[in-house]
């Protein structure tokens, strides 16, 4: 059976989470084995009864193969934590979720993201603010992310795609069940630039309880989280704190100290999230000035056998000069040539003494793309 059965299975069942599938893959070695195992078996695992009686329901009624069939058929991808697939920045976060359901593609232009949300009662400042931010972060090549809910959300994906940019739209329901319902249009669009995705089976309703948790998931997926306006009690404000807590830079807009929709924002830049005031700011906070460079460089590279040699030597710790062409075979002249021409790239850099690293942010990419060719 295909391995990604085991996944959703054991995500349709009640209480077993990020934490507890770590512990169960701990325990038993692989999803497979622990699906077959014996009541007793999950007690020993560190399962409660009430989780076990769960577990055990759901064994009983769902049939795996025919469940992974009919999302599949569907044309909605599973990714799991196994998957070469599931997005990189997103797996580093703490509980990261175990399954994605995905329509549409997520690709490697989607490692530079930056999220955009706020609320559902967007005012005419807060409207342009949202389409400007969201228009010039996809023009320089940034995936807008958002929750695709009204106001700020759906305005911020359709300008990205406006700007001819890629968006993703994280749910709070499956995938197949698109809320509000008037957004379904959009929703297609985006899965033909950039994709939907949700940690919720395909079928799940869009529940009120559902979508504070899928915000993990929009600021997991950001280099950084911007709130454009935001009540007291906004669900952007969640979004902002998860981001916080991963270690995400958060920018706030700030707005009118009388009006409601700017209550959340400027609280946030009193507690410390940067104020925003020009969608370059962005960019330039987060060093993604040169991701142009980067994108290019990544496409025109290497242009021959001694760039090719020298980008799988080199990392993101200094090398000599002389290092690197005793490892790569090739004279100093030809290998300080090609360094010159991969510095020029953006590629590598030269960090004093002859001793040159790979730019970290293409080496991620590299990495990445790697994985994706394995």
């Amino acid at each position: 059976m295909d391995p990604r059965a085991y996944w959703l299975g054991f995500n349709l069942v009640k209480g077993i989470g990020s934490v507890r599938l770590q512990g169960l893959l701990n325990y038993f070695g692989s999803l497979e084995i622990a699906w077959q195992s014996p009541p007793e078996a999950f007690q020993a695992a560190g399962l409660s009864s009430k989780v076990i009686e769960n577990l055990v329901r759901v064994r009983g009624k769902v049939d795996l193969e025919a469940e992974l069939e009919k999302i599949l058929s569907k044309n909605i991808q599973i990714l799991t934590w196994e998957s070469k697939e599931y997005p990189r920045r997103l797996k580093e976060i703490d509980q990261p979720p175990p399954v994605l359901y995905v329509r549409g593609d997520l690709t490697l232009e989607d490692e530079w993201a930056v999220a955009i949300v706020g609320t559902r009662r967007v005012t005419a400042y807060g409207r342009q603010m949202a389409e400007e931010l969201a228009g010039y972060l996809a023009g320089n090549g940034i995936t807008v992310v958002s929750g695709l809910a009204r106001g700020v959300d759906g305005l911020a994906h359709k300008a990205a795609l406006a700007a001819g940019g890629r968006s993703i739209a994280v749910l709070g329901s499956g995938v197949d069940h698109i809320y509000p319902p008037e957004h379904r249009n959009l929703a297609d669009e985006i899965c033909a630039n950039g994709a939907v995705i949700s940690d919720y089976a395909p079928g799940t309703p869009p529940e009120g309880v559902n979508f504070p948790p899928r915000n993990r998931i929009i600021s997991g997926l950001s280099l950084a989280v911007i709130v454009v306006e935001a009540g007291k009690k906004s669900g952007a404000l969640i979004t902002a704190k998860f981001a916080a807590d991963q270690g995400r830079d958060v920018f706030a807009i700030p707005g009118n100290v009388h009006a409601p929709q700017s209550i959340g924002t400027n609280q946030l830049i009193q507690d410390g999230a940067r104020p925003l005031l020009q969608p370059k700011d962005v960019l330039e906070a987060l060093n993604l000035q040169q991701i142009q460079e980067y994108r290019a460089a990544r496409h025109v590279i290497p242009s021959d056998e001694v760039e090719a040699k020298l980008i799988e030597i080199l990392r993101t710790e200094p090398v000599h000069v002389d290092e690197l062409s005793r490892a790569a075979g090739y004279s100093v002249q030809k290998v300080s040539a090609a360094l010159t021409m991969l510095e020029l790239k953006g590629v590598v850099r030269q960090v004093g003494g002859m001793q040159y690293v790979m730019a970290r942010e293409v080496r991620a990419v590299y990495e990445t793309g790697n994985r994706s060719e394995d």
